[in-house]
Parts: C-alpha cells; sequence; structure tokens
C-alpha cells in the first residue's frame, strides 16, 4: 500500500508529537497566543494590560470614578517557515527490516525542531538591560566551586524584577552542567544522577541545550527566566504524502509555519560564559 493512502492528518499528529519531545526551548516558552495560524506573514496580536491603581477604601467617599485600563497591543508575527521533502523507493521499502517512513518522519521532525530550538535560543538579546553577568568582552568563567553560585544570581535578577517563582527555568551548556555535577548542593539527591534528571537550583528548573548561542565554542550565553518572558506559536501548516513522477517510491513533504515575540523582557537574564 503506498503512502498516499495514509490521511494527512494522521502524519501531521505524528510529527507534532515528536516535535514537542524534541523542543527544550519549546518546553520554556508559553503558547498563550498560538491562536489560528494560515500561513507565513500572519499575525497574533498579544494584549497587555497596564497595572491598576490600589487604593484605600473608605466609606465616606466610595471608590470614585473607574480607571480607564491602560493597555497596550503588541504583535507576534509568523515570519518563519521550514519544509522537509524526503522519499522512499519502492524498492528500498520492500528489502528494509525497519519501517523506512516512521524512521524518516521522526528523522524530519527532530530537524524541524533543532531549527525552532536555535530560533527561540536566538532571543536572548531582547533580555533587559542590567539583567546580565558578563558580556562578549569580559565572559565568564565558571568552575566547579561558583557555577551553581552563579545560576542562583541569575534567580536573583528575576525576584528583583518580580518574575514570579513558578515555572523558572535555565539552560546552560553541557560543560555548565558538568560543572553543577561536581558540586554537592547540586547533586545532593542521589536520584538525580541516577535518573539523569537535571534538577533544580534556586527555583529554577534546569535545562541542557546544544542550541545555546554561542561564538565557536566560546561566549555562551546561559539562559534564564520565566514561561512568560517569550511567547511562541507554530503548526505544521501543511502535510502531504505523494507518489513523486520520476521513479517509484513513496515521498512525504512538509511545512510549519512559526515565529516567538519576547513579550517581558525583564523576565529573562543571561549570562555569558566561556570553558575553562
Amino acid at each position: 500500500m503506498g503512502v498516499t493512502k495514509f490521511i494527512p492528518t494522521i502524519w501531521s499528529a505524528r510529527l507534532n508529537e515528536s516535535l514537542k519531545k524534541s523542543l527544550v526551548f519549546g518546553n520554556v516558552v508559553n503558547t498563550d497566543y498560538e491562536g489560528e495560524i494560515k500561513g507565513q506573514g500572519s499575525t497574533v496580536n498579544i494584549n497587555t494590560i497596564g497595572a491598576i491603581t490600589i487604593g484605600k477604601y473608605d466609606k465616606q467617599n466610595g471608590v470614585g470614578t473607574p480607571e480607564e485600563l491602560d493597555a497596550s497591543q503588541m504583535k507576534l508575527e509568523i515570519t518563519e517557515q521550514d519544509f522537509f521533502n524526503f522519499v522512499v523507493h519502492d524498492v528500498d521499502q520492500a528489502q528494509a527490516n525497519v519501517n523506512l517512513l516512521d524512521g524518516a518522519m521522526k528523522e524530519a521532525a527532530y530537524g524541524m525542531a533543532d531549527v525552532m530550538d536555535q530560533y527561540i535560543a536566538s532571543l536572548y538579546t531582547e533580555v533587559k538591560a542590567g539583567n546580565t553577568i558578563g558580556n562578549d568582552t569580559t565572559p565568564i568563567v565558571p568552575t566547579k566551586d561558583n557555577a551553581y553560585d552563579y545560576l542562583v544570581d541569575l534567580g536573583v535578577m528575576l525576584s528583583e524584577n518580580n518574575v514570579p517563582k513558578q515555572d523558572r527555568f535555565v539552560v546552560v551548556p553541557e560543560f555548565f552542567y558538568g560543572l553543577l555535577q561536581k558540586d554537592p548542593r547540586f547533586t545532593k539527591d542521589s536520584s538525580v544522577l541516577a535518573t539523569g534528571y537535571i534538577g533544580d537550583v534556586n527555583g529554577m528548573r534546569v535545562y541542557t541545550s546544544n542550541n545555546l548561542p554561542n561564538d565557536n565554542s566560546t561566549k555562551y550565553k546561559v539562559i534564564a527566566g520565566h514561561r512568560m518572558a517569550i511567547s511562541f506559536a507554530q503548526q505544521v501548516d501543511q502535510i502531504e504524502a505523494y507518489r513523486p513522477e520520476k521513479g517509484f517510491g513513496d515521498a512525504v513533504k512538509g511545512l510549519q509555519v512559526y515565529g516567538a515575540k519576547v513579550i517581558k523582557p525583564e523576565a529573562l537574564a543571561v549570562m555569558t560564559v566561556n570553558k575553562n
């Protein structure tokens, strides 16, 4: 049975499931405004309500005239679009010991997730001024004795900006995670290393990623924040199974569209680090 017999929505569901499992930065952003995405160039409108005055009540004067809401609007533009297009030849499918189409779909999903992760990570540049430790000129060189402390400092920056403590995260490069593993404050719970669970530092869930921005393995950006900082919207816009005109085989092509925006820069903190 040719791949064209499969319903496209089933392939789309499979791809989406794999995308979610492969994303790191996709797990630390919000999709509150994903809305309906029709294609590249679509826009999601984000309405932000300003602070509301809290007054002291007294029964003589009551509550007075109601305050007008101070609202602003930001636009999350769906600017990115990625595709895949692969074929499995009939002779290869017949001779293979594994399901080549399913395997290829997983590879396509991983590749798309990798590209999206790098895109989201690149938004670190929109961090609020002052919410940084180190920079490209004078990067921090952490050691096993102070790597943990630097993450605590990033958390303090978030707290000073009144960022909620729940749903905080920090993403570190692998070498930084290696330093944390040598600190008993991080590894005091034996289940951390036994299960591969990365753990928490100062209320922040710690992730590792090879997609953190860096300059030829120097000046890595350790990114901390809260889920509300970045809004992300994406969907698999189209997916089709077809038989290529030239040759004998089953092919699948797909298109995903997405975009992201920093909507609360004060809820991000960035540290620039070099390897020791």
